[in-house]
């Protein structure tokens, strides 16, 4: 079964046929940063499972660390892809998916780079906007 992705303004898609293991919430620094976000959910893919169904030639790229490249749309600014020099396989950004892979995380990575407000255990969770809201 293979499944699809694709940037927030949809420029972009791709399709993996399958995910190479599994997900990891990246919490270093550089993926706070690049992702605006507390940490990155990622997994790995073999390049031969990974294709470009549209927008490949809006992608934008940058190398974060020496020998690793982060591939994302110029338009919307979203990360789809990371390659490693060395590496065998790519770093894909599951929160990119447009379908459930059907594979949960295993593990949170480089909690050491953990910022203080990051506290999500004891605070209140909301399906959606929290009552009241204005």
């Amino acid at each position: 079964m293979s499944f699809r992705g694709s940037c927030a303004c949809k420029t972009i898609s791709y399709e993996v046929d399958e995910l190479a293991g599994g997900i990891s919430h990246c919490h270093c620094v550089t993926c706070r940063k690049t992702h605006a976000a507390a940490f990155n959910s990622a997994a790995g893919v073999k390049p031969e499972s990974f294709r470009w169904l549209a927008g490949e030639d809006q992608l934008s790229q940058f190398e974060s660390s020496p020998g690793k490249v982060r591939y994302f749309c110029s338009k919307c600014g979203s990360h789809l892809l990371a390659k490693k020099e060395g590496r065998p396989l790519w770093v894909l950004r599951v929160a990119t998916l447009d379908n459930d892979p059907h594979v949960r995380p295993e593990q949170h990575i480089w909690t050491s780079h953990n910022v203080d407000w990051l506290d999500y255990e004891e605070i209140p969770k909301y399906l959606e906007w929290q009552p009241n809201r204005v």
